[in-house]
């Protein structure tokens, strides 16, 4: 399952996105440190393509893939050196697949701001740098453990060791070290390390409820915009008073209230969406009459390793996998009509699986 930690100074939206997200009680109160521990909610991935897929299959149940979000109490300055528990917060974070940053634009006498004015920049840049201190720490420790072995020219320590190095030199300098360039083995050999600063980001730029039917008049959501453009970051413009209201409504409800606001889709799916996108995600399907059911992988997966992520069994023993594109099926309308017109195939071990392939794994163990 998809992990996404939210995160931001306190008083930034945080809790509320979260109760949105979840339907939670989650506290959101006007304080810092009001969330301690972790909460993590599940939300279901919303796939038009379901809804097609169960009127052609009228399965029993319908299976959509799900995302976990993990809200981590507010981040102070300090927090890589355990200001506000910060330490135990950041631990949390390690965990996740990306990090969702919540960024308050919005101005509001009765909510302080815990650096005393609303400026999203100056947050962003106190984010990073608890990140990069707390990866500096990490790295700094396993420097020192490699020293002998790269002294000693163990080919594997001096790899690591110089590769250790290359980011420490980026975190001294406060840089991002999602930045820098690494070979696929470099990013194998790091991936055990789960350094925040390396993590997928994406900015949640929080407004007012009236900003967000003119985000153009906020200054500080155009300031973000800018800032994001030149990081090269993904930003989503939410209000989180407003998906709080959305998240109440049943689904006829919710389109009606997001069409009134002139949007396609409420933040929260934005957020998905752009996760996806960002850790190169897409979605394939298992159907019948049982069950329908979509499962997420990454973008270049090969039938067997897609068929392990139903059970390992598939994977070790894999054949065949009986592949229908989703347009075909809904070209012809029915599997059957489908398979007539020769668009049901059979793909082996070397086919790369498509967004959207509906999937019938053959396997013998």
């Amino acid at each position: 399952m998809l992990k996404a930690g939210i995160v931001g100074l306190p008083n930034v939206g945080k809790s509320t996105l979260f109760n949105a997200i979840t339907k939670a009680e989650a506290l959101a109160a006007n304080y810092p440190f009001a969330t301690i521990d972790p909460n993590v909610g599940v939300v279901y991935v919303q796939d038009k393509r379901l809804d097609v897929l169960e009127s052609i299959y009228k399965p029993k149940k319908v299976v959509p893939t799900a995302y976990e979000f993990i809200d981590i109490a507010g981040l102070v300055k300090g927090a890589s050196k355990g200001e506000g528990l910060g330490n135990q917060f950041l631990s949390h974070i390690r965990e996740v697949d990306a990090i969702c940053q919540v960024v308050r634009c919005f101005e509001d006498e009765n909510i302080t701001h815990v650096e005393g004015k609303i400026d999203p920049i100056r947050d962003i840049e106190t984010i990073k740098l608890e990140l990069n201190l707390a990866d500096l720490e990490v790295v700094d420790k396993r420097i020192q453990r490699l020293d002998k072995k790269a002294k000693a020219k163990l080919k594997e320590a001096i790899h690591e060791h110089e590769l250790l190095t290359k980011i420490k030199v980026a975190l001294d300098q406060n840089l991002s070290p999602r930045k820098l360039d690494f070979s696929d083995e470099d990013l194998k050999l790091i991936k055990s390390f789960n350094l925040l600063s390396l993590k997928p980001m994406i900015y949640i730029a929080n407004v007012s409820e009236d900003d967000l039917l003119d985000p153009s008049s906020n200054d500080h959501y155009k300031n973000i915009v800018a800032f994001a453009k030149k990081e090269g970051t993904d930003i989503v413009l939410i209000s989180a008073q407003v998906e709080m209201e959305i998240a109440s409504l049943n689904q006829e409800e919710q389109e009606n209230f997001l069409e009134a606001y002139g949007l396609e889709k409420s933040g929260l799916n934005e957020v998905i969406e752009k996760s996806y996108e960002l850790l190169g995600l897409k979605t394939y399907f298992t159907a019948g009459e049982p069950e329908v059911r979509a499962w997420t992988f990454k973008q270049g997966m090969k039938a067997p390793e897609c068929a392990g992520i139903i059970h390992s069994d598939f994977e070790r023993g894999f054949i065949k996998a009986e592949t229908l594109a989703y347009d075909d099926l809904v070209k012809y309308q029915t599997p059957q009509k489908a398979k007539e017109a020769g668009r049901v195939r059979l793909e082996g071990k070397e086919y790369i699986v498509k967004d959207g392939d509906i999937m019938l794994f053959r396997f013998n163990v």
